[in-house]
């Protein structure tokens, strides 16, 4: 009997997954790993604060993961991964949000956390596969790069955009066993198995922030700093609190007291503190470039032709990848943001991706 160790939110999606596998005759044993939270004891938190901690729903989602355990008869372990979480998602995106891009932190939970210290933990105490609750479908065939990455039968939940860093040796010992399913078959599944969070409502955001804005938070850990935000045609429109709370493209938020408009944040000067804004069409661009590009499975030959997703739940766009990572698209795309995963595909696969510059 194959053993395998399933990563249990104590979510829907991945305590189907572990019902599944063991229909299936896996040896199953779910895994519950703690995330980051603020400490009350240590740390200095104004209301904001107090309102994220309170907000954390890492100890209720624990609990719903054990007692689908307890209903499945299948074994369960809670791993404490909240200083390699702070270290490798929080720390990382404040950090990227101080230089003034805008980063996505579910891609580095997935490549440092995920299928980086639980798979690598997994493997040592014996798991043949680590399975989740993603919405993708994995393919095996042979080859020098056999292990193939596809996009979920369910279009709206697919999650392979997060899924652009993992690599052959991890796709060989991974199972996706919801990827074939659509999300309304998955919650009547969770039911039919007798699972009490058949219901529950599919999480927000990141743990630590909770259902917080990402400004408040990132008040807490960045300070303030008032500049001005600038029109393309040289007019100060307004002024704001720090470029780090701003991402290309927004366009709430913006204190201006003028008519006019509506205007959106078009560019950044983080040295200067300035912001800069415009019309929609000024969002527009067909030209950027890709750093810290890592592929699936086999590496293209560049330049290549290709289609990509600049943002989730983006659409995909045609494009030309050339060797110094400059991406050229077929047609403009809106607010291409710095700090954002470029993610390639073709004919539903993914292929890997790269992070915008």
């Amino acid at each position: 009997m194959k053993l395998a160790y399933v990563a249990m939110s104590g979510g829907v999606d991945s305590s189907v997954a572990a019902a599944l596998l063991k229909k299936q005759g896996f040896n199953v044993v779910g895994v519950f790993m703690k995330p980051w939270s603020p400490n009350l004891s240590t740390t200095t938190l104004d209301v904001v604060m107090r309102s994220v901690v309170d907000n954390c729903m890492w100890k209720e989602d624990r609990e719903d993961a054990m007692r689908v355990a307890s209903v499945l008869g299948i074994r369960f372990k809670t791993w404490d991964f909240s200083k390699e979480y702070k270290k490798s998602v929080t720390d990382y995106m404040i950090k990227e949000y101080r230089t003034g891009r805008t980063p996505n932190p579910d891609v580095m939970c997935n490549k440092e956390i995920k299928f980086g210290l639980f798979f690598n933990r997994a493997m040592k105490e014996g798991a043949d596969y680590i399975a989740t609750g993603h919405y993708v479908r994995l393919k095996h065939g042979r080859g020098p790069a056999p292990h193939r990455l596809f996009v979920a039968k369910d279009k709206n939940k697919d999650q392979s955009y997060f899924l652009w860093t993992l690599k052959q040796k991890q796709l060989e010992k991974c199972l996706f066993p919801i990827g074939d399913y659509i999300k309304p078959e998955v919650r009547k599944l969770a039911k039919k198995f007798g699972l009490s969070n058949h219901d529950k409502k599919d999480s927000q955001g990141i743990c630590f922030v909770g259902p917080l804005d990402v400004k408040d938070f990132l008040q807490t850990k960045i300070k303030t700093k008032t500049g001005n935000i600038v029109h393309l045609d040289g007019r100060i429109l307004g002024k704001h609190d720090g470029v780090y709370y701003y991402t290309i493209g927004q366009r709430h938020g913006l204190n201006m007291g003028i008519g006019g408009g509506p205007y959106y944040v078009v560019s950044k000067n983080v040295k200067k503190n300035i912001i800069y804004v415009g019309e929609e069409k000024d969002l527009l661009t067909k030209k950027t470039r890709i750093s810290e590009i890592s592929w699936v499975g086999k590496k293209l030959k560049l330049p290549a032709q290709l289609d990509v997703r600049l943002r989730y739940r983006a659409g995909l766009k045609r494009a030309v990848l050339k060797k110094n990572g400059e991406l050229e698209l077929k047609t403009p795309e809106r607010a291409i943001t710095s700090g954002q995963s470029a993610v390639f595909y073709k004919k539903g696969e993914l292929l890997g991706g790269g992070i915008i510059v």
